[in-house]
């Protein structure tokens, strides 16, 4: 059984205010989650990590190894009108937020597609929780809001409108962000699929 809800992905309508964008709530699936975040990678300290350097039980490799199929390239493909197949993607785990985690920002223009997974079992702060924004100066003026709860899926397109980021927090806040980039501008000489050394991770995944 597949721990990846496609079929609710597919379901989900596609927004485009203020840039094409889908949330899919259970995107893993209720019934594997528990298993899923058991098996999550034992980290200590805030930061993305690269996933080839986390140590993650069966079920949370399950997963990643379904982040990286074909089959999903080709539905997110078809959601956002373009052919991920071409791009490389890369992957970064968090388990802790840092209260400078989260500034406005948008990503860098080789990015294509960006999805995010949220994993706690309930989220009561008032910080983290990812806002879609309408501009890069208000984290008020938002046209969407996102729990990181309970394997929701946040996923956008990549736009000069694609302003996200959210209030500060700290403590646990589990997150997985894989997104897809131009391969002319990614890493040099890696394969598909492959993820840059954890500086560059660190980086990359500033806000996300």
């Amino acid at each position: 059984m597949s721990i990846l809800d496609l079929d609710a992905f597919d379901r989900t309508p596609l927004s485009t205010d203020p840039c094409d964008f889908v949330v899919v709530e259970n995107f893993v699936r209720p019934d594997l989650l528990e298993q899923v975040v058991a098996d999550y990678p034992r980290i200590d300290a805030p930061g993305s990590f690269d996933a080839r350097d986390l140590v993650c039980g069966p079920t949370f490799s399950k997963l990643l190894a379904e982040l990286q199929s074909p089959e999903l390239a080709a539905h997110f493909s078809r959601k956002f009108g373009v052919d991920l197949s071409a791009f490389d993607q890369q992957t970064g785990i968090r388990r802790f937020a840092d209260p400078t985690d989260g500034r406005i920002h948008n990503d860098s223009r080789n990015k294509f597609v960006t999805a995010l997974i949220y994993f706690n079992a309930s989220w009561t702060d008032d910080g983290g929780r990812l806002r879609l924004l309408r501009g890069p100066n208000d984290i008020e003026d938002y046209v969407a809001e996102v729990e990181p709860i309970r394997g929701t899926l946040l996923a956008f397109r990549r736009s000069e409108r694609s302003y996200h980021g959210f209030k500060p927090c700290q403590g646990e806040r589990l997150s997985l962000q894989t997104y897809w980039v131009n391969p002319k501008r990614g890493k040099r000489g890696g394969p598909k699929n492959s993820w840059p050394v954890l500086s560059e991770i660190k980086r990359l995944f500033k806000r996300g």
